[in-house]
């Protein structure tokens, strides 16, 4: 029986930080499985990583918003002989506006992805991620270090995916799976298109590109670290929650959003 390929499967590759992702991984030897909706993008990713000299990535189309998204894209790996080493959960969305007036099928639709369909595929490959000594790379944000009123459904899905990964990080180490929360702060990519998010809303003290945030992640990932926070600046607003009463960080996040 032919023993199945070691990959790197990574969602939301078809632009900002997942692409950046790829690229790193790539360029440090890992075989590569890119998963988005957007074929077109996905194509052009991984011609760009195999003109590289790079092995060219398998890509695998699927609208993770599917109900049965994480079984299919265990199904189609396993027909393609793939297994997960490594899986890196960057696929997400947000949406700016108060809770209540936003559109509430589009805000549970931001829970099934953030938060189940990462969970999903976080736990359904462990005994795979164990035999090849890997990991998971969970996408999470400076958002989730604190409540976000006026975007307060993405923040508490951003602090689920914080506090799940850090449990995982300690409950999979005798296994030998490392697990990483990223937590960028603002980065320019079509997620704040998306989420509705005005061009320069964030401070640009917080804002670092895609390439760093991935090189940094996939640098803290490999190195076993349970939580990375690029920049200095995101990582001093991460630990205001801890400084800071509950009720001043919830009027600085609303004052911050509402803008």
């Amino acid at each position: 029986m032919t023993t199945p390929q070691p990959v790197v499967l990574i969602t939301g590759a078809s632009g900002g930080i997942g692409a950046e992702l790829a690229r790193v991984f790539a360029a440090n030897g890992h075989e590569l499985v890119l998963v988005a909706r957007r074929a077109p993008q996905l194509k052009e990713l991984a011609d760009s990583i195999a003109a590289g000299s790079r092995p060219r990535p398998q890509i695998l189309v699927v609208d993770l918003a599917r109900a049965d998204a994480a079984a299919h894209v265990a199904d189609e790996l396993r027909e393609r002989g793939l297994q997960p080493a490594i899986v890196v959960n960057n696929a997400a969305f947000g949406l700016l506006g108060d809770a209540s007036a936003l559109d509430r099928a589009q805000q549970l639709a931001m829970i099934d992805l953030n938060v189940r369909v990462l969970t999903d595929l976080s736990l359904r490959f462990v005994d795979s991620l164990a035999r090849h000594r890997g990991g998971i790379l969970n996408v999470a944000s400076v958002a989730g270090f604190m409540p976000g009123p006026g975007m307060a459904v993405y923040h508490a899905t951003k602090a689920y995916v914080l506090s799940f990964s850090e449990a995982l990080h300690r409950e999979l180490a005798p296994k030998g799976v490392r697990v990483t929360a990223l937590c960028p702060g603002p980065v320019e990519t079509g997620f704040q298109a998306r989420a509705g998010i005005p061009e320069n809303y964030f401070p640009r003290m917080l804002a670092r590109s895609a390439e760093r945030v991935a090189r940094e992640g996939y640098d803290g990932f490999m190195r076993g670290r349970r939580v990375v926070v690029p920049g200095s600046d995101n990582k001093v607003l991460s630990l205001l929650p801890r400084l800071l009463p509950r009720a001043v960080v919830l009027w600085m996040m609303q004052r911050s959003q509402g803008r």
